[in-house]
């Protein structure tokens, strides 16, 4: 309990610190783990330190102990929105803005608003409502972030479409992973702390299995780890002698694999704080007039998905993919080059060429790294 208490006067004090708002995010490695109960909690306990915390938007799941935790908080009412001829309600930003609380809880923030909101993502809401000079605190599950949609696919089978993009995570000032061990979480389901009854048995024989569980909870440790680190990367100082890391990902027109190479060169960039780039160099076999409007699609999703997550995509025409790698490798003062496994035609492509040694050479004495991703 004190420690909760010390946490909650640590993000009072960033509150008063700073003009734009303060942004604390609670990470969970699924749902059932106390996220929106411990936001609750500590909205209870910034009113009672005389702080004007509302709540903007809060998602129960018809937990009881939960939604009891309401009573005695402010609520800004959710705006009411027609879709598909059905009533459902959403968060009202603009309702937010004008009644411009100290702190405003923010629950899902994954979420995906209904067409014709302001914004498409309650992510791209939130900064909204930092920028006016309101806190925020808010949550959403590991599985959520962009860069690590692969490994939770792997992990439980399902791909999860609602993305939070790196960058939004990198923002906070404050991350709190909300821990449970795997036996810990099984026995809230059970209890039927979590889905309904007839729920139950369904979430046992899918997602809720002990050893996806056990991986999805490292996910979360790492992710919350590694927001730390940056943080005391940030506010700390470091030995000036330490090199500041710049990456390179570079990427053809294979929409699976850019988009492998695209999300783990941003977890690196991550670790490391650390500005990145996304290369494409467009030969003549990889013509816009030459290649399918399908993998043009997908050519530009990728730039997209790469913009989001804190990348600059430089897009080169030339028939030299080393030449270009490093050319624009030394332009950026790049650290390290981050390419595919050796069996794409990106790769064929520089071995088959005089110009790899060059490359190597060049890369060599620049003191610059190639990371081959599986």
């Amino acid at each position: 309990m004190e420690q909760k208490e010390k946490s909650v006067e640590h993000f009072l004090n960033l509150i008063r610190k700073s003009k734009r708002g303060k942004f604390k995010i609670y990470i969970g490695m699924s749902a059932g783990v106390g996220k929106t109960y411990r936001m609750l909690l500590e909205a209870h306990s910034l009113l009672k330190n005389g702080v004007d915390v509302q709540i903007g938007y809060i998602e129960t799941h018809n937990r009881k102990e939960t939604h009891d935790l309401i009573d005695g908080l402010p609520v800004i009412p959710r705006r009411k929105a027609f879709y598909r001829g059905k009533e459902l309600e959403e968060m009202d930003l603009q309702s937010i803005l004008n009644a411009h609380p100290e702190v405003v809880i923010v629950d899902e923030l994954a979420h995906t608003n209904i067409e014709g909101s302001k914004n498409e993502k309650r992510w791209q809401d939130v900064l909204t409502i930092l920028d006016a000079g309101i806190s925020v605190i808010s949550a959403m599950n590991i599985q959520h972030i962009e860069s690590l949609n692969e490994d939770v696919q792997r992990i439980t089978g399902i791909e999860v479409r609602e993305r939070v993009p790196d960058r939004v995570l990198q923002l906070a000032d404050e991350t709190v992973n909300i821990d449970l061990t795997a036996d810990e979480l099984i026995t809230r389901l059970r209890e039927g702390k979590i889905y309904h009854a007839s729920k139950i048995e369904t979430a046992l024989r899918n997602f809720f299995q002990a050893e996806k569980i056990l991986q999805l909870r490292e996910l979360a440790l790492k992710e919350v780890a590694a927001q730390v680190e940056r943080k005391v990367d940030n506010e700390i100082s470091v030995n000036s002698k330490l090199r500041h890391e710049r990456l390179l990902a570079c990427i053809s027109s294979n929409h699976e694999i850019a988009k492998m190479i695209i999300r783990k060169t941003a977890r690196l960039a991550g670790y490391y704080n650390s500005k990145w780039y996304v290369l494409y160099v467009e030969t003549r076999r990889e013509d816009p007039n030459r290649i399918k409007l399908s993998v043009q699609r997908h050519l530009i999703n990728n730039f997209k998905m790469a913009t989001e997550l804190g990348a600059e995509v430089i897009r080169i025409k030339d028939n030299n993919i080393p030449s270009v790698i490093a050319r624009v490798a030394l332009e950026k003062q790049i650290t390290t080059v981050c390419i595919g496994k050796p069996h794409l035609r990106l790769w064929r492509v520089i071995l088959n060429t005089n110009v790899f040694n060059q490359l190597l050479n060049k890369l060599s004495n620049s003191d610059i790294d190639i990371v081959i991703l599986s």
